[in-house]
């Protein structure tokens, strides 16, 4: 009898300070290594979730002691999808920054990236997540295949 080892849902809430944003990709590394193909995400969904999470972290005006959560799961289409909440209200703006300005590319790095990416409520009122849709790399061992 064949079974799917494919990893389900991972979830973890993290405290919101920018400092947890090294916890939060080495989360991820670790769900990645659990998949056959893991590797052909990493890239990409570190830089995505990195982003997101300092977005969440710098915008979210809320106290330090609400979390972050973080969610990562692969789709039947084989799209890795990874969620940030936040108890912000703010939903997040797509903008083009200027040559001088130090900030204000994260977005459109992950517009940019994800396959796919959008901004919802969370259940119960209480602030968002952002997710996106990482497809996986095409890696040369995939070409020769």
């Amino acid at each position: 009898m064949l079974t799917d080892r494919r990893p389900r849902m991972f979830v973890a809430r993290l405290d919101s300070r920018t400092e947890s944003t090294p916890l939060a990709r080495y989360l991820l590394r670790a769900y990645l290594s659990g998949l056959s193909d893991g590797e052909c995400y990493t890239d990409t969904a570190e830089l995505l979730l990195s982003e997101l999470f300092a977005n969440a972290v710098q915008h979210t005006h809320t106290p330090d002691d609400h979390h972050i959560e973080i969610r990562f799961t692969l789709t039947p289409d084989h799209l890795l999808r990874i969620e940030v909440h936040d108890a912000g209200t703010e939903h997040p703006t797509l903008r083009i920054a200027g040559p001088d300005d130090e900030h204000g590319r994260g977005l459109f790095l992950v517009n940019e990236l994800a396959h796919r990416w959008g901004c919802e409520a969370r259940l119960g009122g209480i602030g968002k997540f952002i997710w996106v849709l990482v497809a996986p790399a095409v890696t040369p061992s995939l070409l020769t295949a």
